[in-house]
C-alpha cells in the first residue's frame, strides 16, 4: 500500500485516488479537523506588516469604505491605514505568503497527492468580525484552512462564469446568491473546505478576528494556452513553412474561398501544432513560470561552478529560492528539468532530485551533471545559498 491508497487525516479519511475519482474538479468537501489541533504559521501582525512592504500583492476589501461600498485598495499600506480601519467588516487579502514565509510554504508538501507543479501560492485572508468579499467565483481549485478564529461559509452550488455580478464596484461579486441545502457551515482552526472551480461561495468572519488559509492552484485557460502555445511554437518554425495549393482544381468563382482551400489551411495548422514533444516542452514551462515575473532574479556576479562546489562541500546548502517553481519530464526526446520557465536536459536521477524542491547537499554532486546544472541554476535565480541564520531556520520549519 503506498502512501497515497492510505486514508489521509487532510482528506476526511479518504485516500487521495478516493478523492480525485470523486471531488477533484466535481465537487466540494467539507474537511473537520484536517490539520488536528492546528497552529497558524503566521500571526495577523506579521500578515499586516507583510501587506506594507513594496513588493507584495495585498488587498483591502471595506465593506463601508471611506469612497464608497466594497471599496478594494491595493498595496503596500502603512500603519495609518490600519488604524483608520473600523472594527468591523473589511478583509485583507495577502497573496503568496508562501513566498515570505517558510512555516507557510511548508504547508505545500501536506498536499503532495497532486502534482506540486498544479500548485500556485497561498494566499491567506485576515478579517475581524463580519469581514468577507462577498458571494463569488473563483476559476480553480482551492483548499480553504481555518488558520485562526471562525469563518462561516455558504455555498451557492456551480454557475457558470457569465452569472450576474454586482455593477459599480472593483469586485466580482455575485447578484444573486442562493444557498444551497446542507452547505451552510462555521469553520474552527483546523478544519479544511475544499471547492472545485466555479463554485459559489461566501465566507464571513464570525465574532471573532479570523484568519483563512487559501491553498490555490494555476490551470491555463484555453485562450491562454492557444496563444502561448502558438507563440512558443511559432519561435522555432522556418519561415519556409506555408500554405501550399499543389495540385489544386481551377476555382469555379476566382473570389470565392472553396471547402477545399480552407482545408488545407487547417491541415497546415493541425499538423503543425499537434507536436507531443513540443507541447510538452511548453507545458512544462508555463506550468514552471514563477507566479511574480520578477520573482527570479539572475545573479549579477555569475557563480563559477568551483566555487559552487566548494560551499556545498564546506556543508552549506543549496536552496530553492521562494517562489521558484521545478517540474520534470521523461518522453521519447530526453529527460527534461523545468525550473522557472526554463527547460535543461539532464539525467533522471538528477531531474527527480532538484524537483524534489529539498535542499541540495554535497553528497548531491555525486549525480552525473549536478555540478554544472546546480551552478546554472543559482545564477538564473532558481537555487540559492542562504547565511547559517536562515538556513536553520528554514530547516527547523
Amino acid at each position: 500500500m503506498n502512501h497515497h491508497d492510505k486514508p489521509l487525516t487532510l482528506l476526511g479519511d479518504l485516500s487521495a485516488a478516493d478523492f480525485l475519482a470523486h471531488y477533484w474538479q466535481q465537487k466540494p468537501l467539507l474537511i473537520r479537523g484536517a490539520f488536528p489541533d492546528f497552529i497558524s504559521p503566521i500571526e495577523a501582525d506579521e500578515l499586516a506588516g507583510l501587506a506594507c512592504e513594496p513588493g507584495v500583492e495585498a488587498r483591502l476589501v471595506e465593506e463601508e469604505g471611506p469612497d464608497g461600498p466594497w471599496q478594494v485598495s491595493q498595496g503596500p499600506f502603512d500603519d495609518a491605514t490600519f488604524e483608520r480601519l473600523p472594527e468591523t467588516n473589511w478583509s485583507l487579502l495577502v497573496q503568496a505568503v508562501d513566498h515570505y514565509v517558510p512555516a507557510v510554504a511548508a504547508l505545500m508538501d501536506e498536499f503532495d497527492f497532486l502534482p506540486r507543479w498544479r500548485l500556485d501560492d497561498v494566499m491567506i485572508s485576515y478579517a475581524p468580525p463580519g469581514g468577507n468579499v462577498g458571494p463569488h467565483i473563483d476559476q480553480y481549485d482551492v483548499f480553504l484552512l481555518q488558520a485562526s478564529g471562525h469563518r462561516r461559509w455558504q455555498l451557492g452550488g456551480k454557475l457558470t462564469e457569465d452569472a450576474p455580478i454586482i455593477q459599480g464596484i472593483d469586485l466580482r461579486i455575485l447578484k444573486d446568491f442562493n444557498v444551497e441545502p446542507d452547505s451552510d457551515w462555521v469553520l474552527d482552526p483546523g478544519d479544511m473546505l475544499y471547492l472545485p472551480p466555479g463554485w459559489a461561495h461566501h465566507g464571513v468572519s464570525q465574532s471573532d478576528d479570523c484568519m483563512t488559509i487559501s491553498i490555490g492552484f494555476r490551470a491555463p485557460s484555453a485562450d491562454e494556452a492557444i496563444t502561448s502555445y502558438a507563440d512558443y511554437l511559432g519561435e522555432q518554425l522556418p519561415a519556409s513553412q506555408r500554405y501550399s495549393d499543389a495540385g489544386m482544381a481551377p476555382p469555379e468563382q476566382t473570389g470565392e474561398i472553396d471547402d477545399a482551400a480552407v482545408e488545407r489551411m487547417r491541415q497546415l495548422i493541425i499538423s503543425t501544432l499537434d507536436n507531443p514533444t513540443q507541447l510538452a516542452q511548453w507545458f512544462g514551462r508555463v506550468m514552471t513560470q514563477p507566479k511574480y515575473i520578477d520573482q527570479v532574479v539572475p545573479l549579477e556576479t555569475p557563480l563559477t561552478e568551483t566555487a559552487l562546489v566548494a560551499q556545498l562541500q564546506e556543508g552549506e546548502p543549496l536552496y530553492p529560492m521562494p517562489g521558484s517553481r521545478f517540474a520534470w519530464r521523461s518522453d521519447a526526446s530526453g529527460i527534461t528539468l523545468f525550473a522557472d520557465g526554463d527547460g535543461h536536459a539532464c539525467s533522471k536521477a538528477l531531474a527527480q532530485r532538484v524537483a524534489d524542491n529539498t535542499p541540495l547537499y554535497a553528497d548531491d554532486l555525486e549525480l552525473e551533471g549536478a555540478a554544472a546544472l546546480f551552478t546554472q541554476l543559482v545564477n538564473t535565480g532558481s537555487l540559492g545559498f542562504m547565511s547559517d541564520e536562515e538556513g536553520d531556520d528554514d530547516q527547523e520549519h
